[in-house]
């Protein structure tokens, strides 16, 4: 049995303590979109979560201090991508600058979306809810349409993008 290493209280400025403590959680790696009113706007996010299927809601949290924050949060409609091992140009474009959409095929959908192409998942949003969150904000969206396709999920851990593999 492994035992604990380091412990502390993460409320006790040891931020970077909390952050990487947090990075021990896997996670997918998403690319969420809308339009900002002035063209296309994308982010990298890995605060995506399925919330509730009956009706149909995920959640997603930005963070207050970004750039792109206040247009995510003025937008009634985006989609939220869930993007494939062979799509890390995707997230890496999308994590250094919000207007990236040059670079990959997409199209808007008829509430202006921006959509990108070829993703493992795609879904397209209402927003029904937000919620403060400390330092992010707690968005929670209707999906009303998914777009979906067979491949190896990215994934993101301990600062690292990665793939799955079976256990041994």
């Amino acid at each position: 049995m492994n035992a604990l290493t380091h412990s502390f209280d993460p409320a006790e400025d040891n931020a970077r303590d909390f952050r990487a403590a947090l990075g021990r959680f896997g996670t997918g790696v998403t690319v969420v979109t809308c339009d900002a009113g002035d063209g296309p706007l994308g982010i990298t996010a890995n605060s995506f979560a399925s919330v509730s299927l009956d009706p149909p809601l995920v959640l997603w949290s930005p963070a207050k201090s970004s750039t792109r924050y206040p247009f995510f949060m003025a937008a009634d409609h985006f989609a939220i991508h869930v993007i494939g091992a062979d799509q890390v140009d995707i997230c890496q474009a999308f994590a250094r600058e919000g207007n990236a959409f040059d670079q990959f095929p997409w199209n808007p959908c008829d509430k202006g979306v921006p959509l990108l192409h070829n993703c493992l998942s795609r879904f397209e949003c209402t927003k029904t809810a937000e919620y403060d969150g400390g330092d992010h904000s707690i968005v929670v969206a209707r999906v009303t349409k998914v777009t979906t396709r067979d491949g190896d999920p990215l994934l993101f851990y301990s600062g690292r993008y990665g793939g799955f593999s079976e256990p041994t």
